[in-house]
């Protein structure tokens, strides 16, 4: 594996992955900044290779590069003719990098959990470190945090059986991204890391080919997303038993989680009642996500983006 690759953190939503990333962007070496969102928008506006203007233009667009103090002027000066859309990609992530005074970065968005054949085309050297949390406490987590924080498309849990099948999904999206990809694939369970830490972050290093540093535990209170309402966790250090579906989850939640995805909590390792794997009801959710993620990449594609999406950084 090659050197200076980009690290990417795979986990379904409300699975720990902020936890892991606000402590791996305290290591001296690597930057991995909050949600990008705009991978799939730009990969489907420019197609394998791009046209470095018409890129530049788009990226002036971007509320993320706003949020991350990102300018485009700054990532087009890393941009050549001919180079590939990952390529360009990458350069956006490389500026931030660079900004913060570090060498490598890497992403952590669990809404790329929809997109893992776009991730693996677009980076083919990066390393991706899937966290595993059960689905049950993921779904106590994930039904709770209010309405309108998180990206609603079809497909959206409103429900346990809703988001089993969104758990259970990505949850083997990724382990088969593992399989394609062998070495470059790391897969932690999320209760490893809260009971502990040290341990397991030594792990993402040496795969990661990081040096291991002490720094990346004292996160607690020195951390922006800290202060959003659905992330208050990151105030105080990890531990176990945050959720705990066996008490907080009523046995009818229970049951409709396991109907559809107790086969895989199984396999993983987790205590269940019932070996479940809801196929007609995994293949309609499937099918539903496919149909969105369709219609947004013809969306993008379309000249209705960029009137959509106004122009927030003009050029110098």
């Amino acid at each position: 594996m090659a050197a200076g690759a980009p690290l990417i953190l795979l986990g379904v939503r409300r699975s720990g992955t902020t936890l892991l990333r606000v402590m791996l962007d305290r290591n001296a070496e690597l930057a991995v900044p909050d949600e990008s969102y705009f991978v799939p928008q730009l990969a489907h506006r420019h197609r394998r290779v791009v046209d470095v203007d018409a890129f530049v233009d788009d990226l002036r667009r971007l509320p993320t590069l706003v949020e991350w103090k990102v300018s485009p002027d700054e990532v087009a000066r890393r941009l050549r003719p001919g180079m590939t859309t990952g390529a360009a990609i990458a350069a956006v992530f490389e500026t931030y990098a660079n900004g913060h005074g570090k060498a490598r970065w890497g992403d952590k968005t669990p809404l790329y959990m929809q997109y893992l054949p776009l991730l693996e085309r677009l980076f083919p050297d990066a390393r991706f470190v899937h966290l595993v949390r059960d689905g049950r406490d993921a779904a106590l987590s994930f039904l709770s945090v209010p309405a309108g924080i998180m990206t609603e498309g079809w497909g959206y849990p409103r429900d346990a059986a809703g988001f089993a099948c969104q758990w259970a999904s990505e949850v083997r999206g990724a382990r088969a991204l593992g399989k394609r990809v062998g070495a470059r694939f790391l897969e932690l369970q999320y209760e490893q890391l809260v009971v502990d830490p040290a341990i397991e972050l030594r792990r993402v290093c040496t795969f990661a080919e990081l040096h291991y540093e002490e720094a990346m535990l004292g996160y607690v209170g020195q951390t922006d997303s800290a202060r959003k309402r659905h992330q208050q966790r990151l105030n105080e250090p990890p531990r176990a038993g945050v959720r705990d579906w066996r008490t907080e989850m009523s046995a009818s939640d229970r049951a409709a989680f396991e109907e559809v995805a107790g086969e895989l909590l199984a396999d993983l390792g987790y205590e269940v009642a019932r070996r479940g794997n809801d196929r007609r009801r995994l293949a309609a959710y499937r099918a539903k996500t496919a149909a969105w993620r369709g219609v947004g990449a013809l969306t993008q594609r379309s000249p209705l983006w960029r009137r959509r999406h106004r122009v927030l950084q003009p050029g110098v």
